[in-house]
């Protein structure tokens, strides 16, 4: 009887003990900003953006080349019409099942205003705001601005470079997760730089890739090849956009 009850303690450990068969990818969120504000809607990236944005969407969505699938996703827009002005967020639900084109199609669909401002404080607020609701604190987040990075609200152009980034509020972000990545792409080199150097932020980490690194996508897309057998394109974005980070105090 003995051995009995052994054996079974024994195999009910193992079972315990054993990764379940349908656990899912450990929690990751993924938010994405997109400037729709004049002054990047007529940069000659925007089109690009919108194309490498519904490709990026698409495999974090889908965890395809290696890339870490994220279980939350939410997108949104830059800009808005005053300072401070609250904007939808699109959720994961929006997107999953769809191909890269059908993605890029929905991002024109819901953003085909011209924002006169670009509020990056307003949008860092918002994103803050929707893993709470979710409660996804703790978990990674990784923010990814599709944008020139200049910040264009009323009165801006009065203050010296220095003041406008310093004026960037990362703040709402830097206690949500451990692990909290802002991603810069497509601002030119100059810009880039005023936000590694002038951008204050604590535990948040910041990676930048200019706009002319940022067109280096296409070379990597092989016509007639399946999303998950893109193999090149995705081992470039691993490396040029989803690059580990190390945390810098700016203050």
């Amino acid at each position: 009887m003995r051995r009995r009850v052994a054996a079974l303690a024994l195999a009910l450990g193992v079972v315990a003990c054993s990764p379940s068969e349908k656990a899912g990818p450990p929690r990751s969120t993924l938010v994405i900003g997109l400037d729709i504000s004049g002054s990047f809607r007529r940069n000659p990236n925007f089109n690009g953006a919108i194309e490498f944005a519904s490709l990026y969407i698409y495999a974090h969505l889908n965890g395809v080349g290696g890339l870490q699938p994220n279980t939350a996703i939410f997108v949104g827009e830059l800009g808005g019409e005053r300072p401070g002005q609250a904007k939808v967020f699109h959720p994961i639900q929006d997107l999953s099942g769809k191909s890269p084109a059908q993605i890029a199609s929905d991002l024109r669909a819901w953003f085909p205003q011209e924002d006169p401002i670009t509020d990056f404080n307003a949008f860092f607020q918002r994103a803050a705001l929707h893993v709470r609701r979710n409660n996804l604190v703790l978990a990674p987040l990784n923010v990814v601005l599709f944008s020139d990075g200049e910040p264009d609200y009323p009165g801006a152009g009065r203050l010296s470079a220095d003041d406008r980034y310093k004026r960037v509020d990362m703040s709402p972000l830097e206690y949500l997760s451990r692990n909290v990545t802002v991603r810069l792409l497509y601002a030119d080199p100059p810009i880039a730089q005023l936000w590694e150097r002038k951008v204050p932020r604590k535990r948040v980490r910041l990676w930048t890739q200019d706009a002319e690194v940022m067109k280096g996508w296409r070379r990597h897309m092989v016509d007639g090849t399946p999303m998950e057998r893109q193999d090149s394109l995705w081992s470039w974005v691993q490396n040029v956009v989803d690059v580990r980070v190390r945390r810098e105090r700016v203050l």
